[in-house]
């Protein structure tokens, strides 16, 4: 997206543009929940040898993470890890292939990546929330066929197109986490003078206070709820939504399930980027150039 590129950009921090990417990183994350809700739970994906054609191979870890691995392996050689807003999952990626692009300098050097959390927080809540609906039909179908117990439970066997989908999936969550530092270093450059006390104190409670507006958070869920409802309809050939299609159990997602994902997982994750990205903001600084810094905005 042109409003994406960097390197094309002339404020690349206002709250604006921020703000844009952002909501169009909801529908990418809403879509996606969406694709994944089709199929069921597939535990075995994201348990560290439960797929023994990896085992075999002397492969270790989860299906999920062999995933992560090879496609992100991928991604590094075009050089997607080296842009300021991409992170990956997986350590000791190839260099890239092409020479890097030179970007301008918009953040401040930093060890901030919370992608363990996120994969953490998706495999274990995310995940049995919103393929519910997928993983109770299959073990209807299983009980019909006179499966039952454990081996009705929980597997479709598409392990290949729900994780090909996960990986989409984390790779939105996890951008839309890590764009906290550009709201953080927006907001520390807006007004430094109040953010220098409390990081130098490393006081992480007032520091949330400066970048936390509770107002926008519920705009935010009431948004989203608004977007997942609607796009958990189903509709028909002239384009119109069918009426009550996402009512009694046959909403495409969860629409709760995806406001909790943000109210409970993505919220609180990208203030605590935020705040940890402010608490390194002054690191390598000079006296001199915090003095700078403090008079730069405020004056």
């Amino acid at each position: 997206m042109l409003s994406q590129n960097c390197m094309l950009l002339r404020d690349p921090l206002s709250l604006d543009h921020i703000r844009s990417i952002l909501v169009r990183l909801e529908d990418t994350i809403i879509f996606a929940l969406i694709e994944r809700a089709q199929y069921a739970h597939n535990a075995k994906m994201y348990v560290s040898g439960a797929i023994s054609e990896l085992t075999e191979k002397g492969i270790e870890g989860s299906w999920l993470e062999w995933f992560l691995k090879e496609i992100e392996s991928f991604h590094a050689k075009a050089r997607r890890y080296t842009s300021l807003d991409e992170y990956p999952f997986t350590a000791d990626l190839p260099e890239p292939v092409l020479p890097p692009l030179v970007f301008p300098k918009i953040l401040h050097p930093n060890d901030v990546n919370v992608n363990r959390s996120i994969l953490s927080f998706y495999t274990r809540f995310i995940v049995p929330r919103i393929s519910q609906r997928a993983t109770l039909a299959l073990s209807a179908l299983k009980r019909s066929k006179g499966v039952v117990g454990e081996d009705e439970c929980e597997d479709d066997a598409n392990y290949g197109s729900a994780a090909t989908i996960d990986v989409e999936v984390l790779q939105a969550i996890s951008k839309r986490v890590h764009y906290g530092k550009f709201v953080a270093e927006s907001k520390f450059r807006e007004h430094p003078n109040a953010f220098i006390p409390h990081i130098r104190s490393r006081n992480r409670a007032e520091l949330e206070e400066l970048i936390m507006r509770r107002d926008v958070v519920q705009k935010l869920l009431r948004r989203l709820r608004k977007k997942a409802t609607t796009y958990a309809q189903e509709f028909g050939p002239d384009g119109d939504a069918i009426a009550n299609s996402h009512l009694n159990g046959n909403a495409k997602v969860d629409v709760d399930g995806v406001v909790e994902l943000y109210e409970n997982y993505i919220i609180p994750l990208t203030i605590e980027v935020e705040v940890d990205y402010l608490i390194q903001r002054l690191d390598g600084l000079s006296e001199g150039e915090v003095a700078e810094l403090a008079k730069s905005r405020d004056t």
